[in-house]
């Protein structure tokens, strides 16, 4: 992840689409995850951060490279900070 941040600035346009892409579906993971510990308030605010760079990817990859590196900068951060709450991945959502 910290990878495609760095290199954000030096990829073409395309490119920086689908990185911001791969970060919505990546926040959307974490959204659906976060249902599962009951964290509402994280689910609801990473769904969001997702959709709104889903919609604006291409607005996004156009602009200014900075300006696009905070936002993936944010959304890890956002990740980071549930995954260092919540370090066990879900592996099965199946209730019994």
């Amino acid at each position: 992840m910290e990878e495609n941040i760095n290199i954000i600035k030096s990829v073409g346009i395309d490119e920086r689409e689908e990185i911001i892409v791969d970060f919505a579906r990546w926040l959307e993971t974490a959204s659906k995850e976060a249902l599962v510990y009951e964290e509402g308030k994280f689910a609801m605010a990473s769904a969001s951060m997702a959709e709104a760079m889903r919609v604006n990817a291409d607005e996004l990859a156009r602009d200014n490279p900075e300006k696009t590196e905070r936002v993936l900068q944010q959304a890890s951060a956002m990740m980071a900070q549930f995954k260092a709450a919540y370090p066990h991945r879900v592996i099965s959502r199946s209730l019994h």
